[in-house]
């Protein structure tokens, strides 16, 4: 008898509980993997709307200046303001250098010297003389060990290993000769320092160190009117000048005048990416739900009205036309109530519904519109999105839930599968012990019928 074979045919038999358990285990793994995948598309949704609804992307704008020398650029973000400003560049900032005459092979440098730091000031007032003063800052002076040999390379060497913000390097003009530079690694008038108690003992032309200071960066703003004030920086680059721009000059200029203006290509682009975004939605959930009548066969998804539904709530948001709550407040800034503003339709923000049950958008209409009544636009673009985030959000959770109720599913199922498991385990040991006996039983009746025949034939 074949009883292995025998064994492993009743074993499917006695599986087959099992195996419907693992079908609806794999059955629960699809659909939680089609669910994933629509609600991947709902947050992109709900990301797409959140950035349209910030007054950031609503203060988005673009700078130009009228002058080579000056370079302006927009940061944007909610403190950023549309408009100009005119000023003149009268100084740009340089960073503090420091020469020594020296013989670049002699060896008469002192052991040690010190850098005192302190900071630059105007003494005239003239932006256009070099006549600043150095003043101590009050901290100790920081002391040089130049080591052995003296050099002037060990000087340069050990003022950059002392890590005090100062460069130094050698620079030779010829043979022999050279330059000991050093130069501080920030520029503004702040960061001024005083070389002390470094010479060449071997220098007979008794050469000093000669300080060109370190200057801050000013622009007079307004120039020519009864308003102007001077600002200054001690970099090349100015911030606060206007919210939301940067501002940097490379050289002296007059008559500079810095324009910033809403960059309405960015918010175009940004309801462009809300539309791509829901149409993408919109096809994941077609694809995950469809049902293809010649095959007659369902997608993972077909029978959840609730996400077939999802398409047709976020369409009626674009066929339904828009009303939205505006808050108000008082002189204080507080919220005292809300008002119903009726929009109307969102053809105005450059959306519109097509027939195959998409969003279009045009970016022209949409600037045209913009450009008619920015503040009204703004806020039916905001209040539009909110609506959609919280659509959105809604939908979300509820994937959210179904997907963790369907893992609990199969953790469930898992646990029968295990215990299935050890009971067919259980069952396929008796089956071989009561096949083993059988065939034991067998082989004895073979042989006292193979005794039975020898006895019969011998008669």
């Amino acid at each position: 008898m074949q009883t292995s074979s025998m064994i492993t045919q009743l074993m499917k038999v006695e599986a087959a509980p099992q195996t419907k358990l693992k079908t609806k285990v794999e059955t629960a793994q699809t659909a939680i993997t089609s669910y994933q995948s629509v609600n991947a598309k709902l947050k992109a949704v709900k990301s797409s709307a959140d950035s349209l609804a910030r007054l950031d992307t609503w203060r988005s704008l673009k700078a130009s200046s009228n002058n080579e020398a000056v370079t302006a650029t927009a940061a944007g973000g909610v403190a950023g303001l549309s408009g100009s400003t005119t000023f003149d560049v009268m100084r740009v900032a340089r960073a503090q250098t420091s020469v020594l005459q020296v013989d670049t092979a002699s060896t008469g440098f002192p052991a040690s010297f010190t850098i005192q730091t302190g900071s630059w000031s105007d003494q005239d007032g003239n932006l256009t003389t070099d006549d600043d003063a150095f003043a101590p800052d009050g901290n100790a002076a920081s002391t040089i060990n130049v080591g052995s040999p003296q050099t002037a390379e060990r000087v340069a060497a050990a003022v950059n290993s002392a890590d005090i913000g100062i460069r130094a390097y050698v620079v030779k003009t010829g043979t022999g000769t050279g330059a000991l530079q050093f130069t501080s690694a920030k520029t503004g008038a702040a960061t001024g320092f005083q070389v002390q108690g470094l010479f060449d003992t071997n220098d007979v032309n008794g050469y000093t160190v000669q300080d060109t200071s370190g200057r801050d960066a000013v622009m007079k703003m307004n120039p020519g009117s009864a308003s102007e004030y001077l600002v200054t920086s001690t970099t090349n680059t100015f911030t606060d000048v206007m919210p939301g721009v940067t501002i940097t000059a490379t050289q002296p200029a007059n008559g500079v005048t810095v324009t910033a203006t809403n960059d309405v290509s960015a918010i175009t682009a940004k309801i462009q990416a809300y539309v791509d975004a829901a149409n993408e939605a919109f096809n994941e959930i077609k694809t995950q739900t469809k049902y293809d009548t010649e095959t007659k066969t369902g997608s993972p998804l077909t029978g959840d009205f609730t996400i077939r539904q999802m398409n047709q709530t976020m369409l009626s948001k674009i066929s339904g036309g828009l009303t939205y709550s505006k808050n108000e407040y008082d002189a204080n800034g507080t919220v005292i109530g809300t008002t119903d503003v009726n929009f109307g339709s969102l053809s105005q923000l450059g959306i519109e519904l097509s027939r195959d049950g998409t969003l279009s958008f045009s970016g022209t209409k949409f600037e045209s519109e913009y450009a008619k009544d920015p503040s009204r636009i703004q806020g039916g673009a905001i209040g539009f999105a909110n609506q959609v985030k919280e659509m959105v959000t809604k939908q979300s959770n509820s994937v959210t839930d179904v997907i963790t109720g369907r893992k609990n599913e199969i953790e469930s199922l898992s646990g029968q599968i295990e215990n299935w498991d050890v009971r067919l385990a259980s069952r396929k040991q008796a089956l071989q012990r009561q096949y083993a006996a059988l065939e034991t039983s067998l082989g004895k009746l073979n042989n006292q019928s193979s005794w039975l025949s020898g006895q019969l034939s011998g008669l």
